[in-house]
């Protein structure tokens, strides 16, 4: 599939701003089943400067400043994005959980071990027994990575309720537990919670869903806005898979990957600090439009 994404930032400022300085985290990724032949960052006011790197998970990250006394800051990145069919090896086949987590913690250098920079808690997600006692009943002796966590994703899809009204973005993790209640990033920091709690690699992952379902298939939720979900290692010949436990699927052409990180912390799709302002509003719109 191909799509037509766009993404618009739009921030107004109580007060004049006269400095400020921004990340964006808005290029999807080129990963082994998608393209980016095209993207491009359109940033009013113009800045004075801006930079592109990558960071320490690979993510494409465009540096900007603006100076001169604004009101307004829109950012709108254009990408034109192409998901391909990836083959998901059958759950039963990857290796038992407990072999996960033993090849991760190795003090030797190789793909296991490097994946399990990946198994501690992180700035939003935290580990604990709560955690590792809600998975428990999806993580049976012996039962095989992916096999266990489309089972614990399953029940979090099942237990838990879609509420934007329930959190927001300073809500624990433990809290969303406690609710049941969430949204996107609210699941996947709990999933991520549990996989680690029980010290397994797992990161999270920020991107996009299709808008406009192909006829016959339902609407995702979250599409209307950033997504998010996980990723979890499963081992060296089947790598990372991902789960979204906001619509209990394996995502595949349907979703598109912009960046991924310990949580939502490495990849906030823009960030910055200003000189002057005081109080500001956000309205943030993406559009993901199927190219026949």
């Amino acid at each position: 599939m191909r799509y037509s994404l766009t993404h618009t930032t739009r921030y107004k400022y109580e007060g004049a701003v006269t400095v400020s300085h921004h990340l964006a985290r808005l290029a999807p990724r080129f990963l082994p089943g998608q393209r980016c032949p095209w993207h491009i960052l359109e940033i009013k006011p113009e800045p004075v400067g801006r930079s592109v790197h990558n960071d320490a998970y690979g993510n494409v990250t465009t540096y900007f400043e603006c100076e001169g006394s604004h009101t307004e800051l829109e950012v709108t990145a254009r990408s034109l994005v192409q998901v391909l069919p990836t083959a998901t090896p059958d759950p039963a086949s990857t290796p038992a959980w407990e072999t996960i987590r033993e090849d991760t913690s190795g003090d030797r250098l190789n793909l296991s071990t490097e994946a399990g920079a990946f198994r501690f808690a992180s700035p939003i997600v935290p580990v604990g027994q709560e955690f590792a006692e809600y998975a428990r009943p999806d993580f049976t002796p012996g039962r095989p990575i992916l096999q266990a966590t489309v089972a614990l994703m399953n029940r979090i899809f099942t237990e838990f309720e879609f509420n934007p009204a329930a959190t927001d973005v300073a809500t624990p993790v433990i809290e969303v537990l406690q609710k049941k209640a969430g949204v996107c990033q609210d699941f996947a920091h709990l999933m991520l919670a549990c996989l680690r709690s029980l010290s397994l690699p797992a990161r999270y992952v920020s991107g996009y869903l299709e808008t406009k379902p192909p006829a016959g298939q339902a609407r995702l939720v979250g599409a209307d806005a950033s997504h998010a979900w996980v990723s979890v290692y499963c081992g060296e010949n089947a790598g990372w898979i991902d789960a979204d436990p906001t619509n209990n699927i394996l995502p595949s052409e349907r979703h598109i990957t912009v960046a991924w990180g310990r949580d939502f912390s490495d990849v906030s799709p823009l960030r910055g600090v200003t000189l002057g302002a005081g109080g500001q509003t956000l309205a943030v719109e993406v559009d993901v439009e199927p190219i026949d």
